[in-house]
């Protein structure tokens, strides 16, 4: 009877045949090609200025891997499942960009929904440092304005005058999620009277729940979006965030909030620890 190596060996040939036609620069040149639009093989030679030769060889690959299919007037286009594959590709791709990243991070508490859409965040700006990310921090509750969305395990005390300033300006709504555990910095709260955050909290200007713990954490306006992911220990890593305008990256920012925001509890203000 074959062993529990063979049952898997089995179970992942098609996945095998499918990953070793990927990994060629030529055929994902091609296939890539295709899906911006259908083409003969004399204009793939030309748009990707190599032989038909070479072009011939590959499509031919890629189709006997089901990936792409030709009509009869010769014109080649991606199959439903070449279609399909090519849309996991940037998850792959934005792994491996920054898998020296990943070797020292974790995903946290994120679901698998969430890792299968990660090549949503493949078009984007790795940020370092943490002056650096403060700033685009308070560049993104400048730009805001419809409202400045954010989970976080903490919120530095040099943030919190340019979200409320923001708020009154440009009447952006500010709705944010805290874990349990959150430490508040000195001087919050006088800050906080100060600027008058609970009265915009009392008109609904600022919304704010709370969930038993934020490892991944994600900031963002309706124009912007940026992500933190933890360490291996669990803890949020604000030395570096992903940034990005792209709208699709901004989807996947705005997506997890939401999963978290409806998913989380009222806010308790006796749990907050000023430190």
């Amino acid at each position: 009877m074959p062993d529990d190596h063979d049952d898997i060996l089995t179970t992942f040939a098609n996945t095998e045949k499918t990953f070793f036609e990927l990994a060629s620069e030529q055929r994902l040149a091609i296939i890539f090609q295709l899906n911006n639009k259908s083409a003969k093989i004399s204009q793939l030679a030309k748009d990707l200025d190599i032989t038909m030769q070479e072009v011939h060889r590959n499509v031919s690959r890629l189709q006997d891997a089901g990936l792409i299919e030709k009509d009869p007037e010769g014109i080649f286009s991606l199959t439903t499942f070449g279609n399909t594959i090519i849309k996991q590709i940037p998850t792959f791709n934005y792994l491996s960009k920054y898998k020296e990243y990943f070797s020292e991070h974790v995903l946290g508490e994120l679901p698998i929904k969430f890792i299968m859409r990660l090549g949503a965040l493949d078009k984007c700006e790795f940020i370092k440092g943490i002056v650096a990310i403060l700033e685009r921090w308070k560049d993104i509750y400048r730009q805001a304005d419809q409202y400045i969305y954010e989970i976080v395990p903490q919120v530095p005390i040099d943030l919190i005058e340019p979200a409320v300033t923001r708020i009154k300006e440009k009447a952006v709504k500010y709705s944010y999620v805290f874990p349990e555990n959150v430490i508040i910095p000195k001087g919050r709260k006088e800050l906080s009277k100060k600027l008058g955050h609970n009265e915009l909290l009392s008109k609904g200007a600022i919304e704010r729940r709370m969930v038993e713990s934020v490892q991944v954490a994600v900031i963002l306006n309706e124009k912007q979006a940026s992500v933190l992911f933890p360490t291996q220990k669990g803890e949020t890593d604000m030395n570096m965030m992903f940034f990005s305008p792209d709208p699709t990256f901004h989807e996947w920012c705005l997506d997890y909030f939401r999963y978290r925001w409806y998913g989380s509890d009222i806010f308790d203000e006796s749990r907050l620890k000023e430190i």
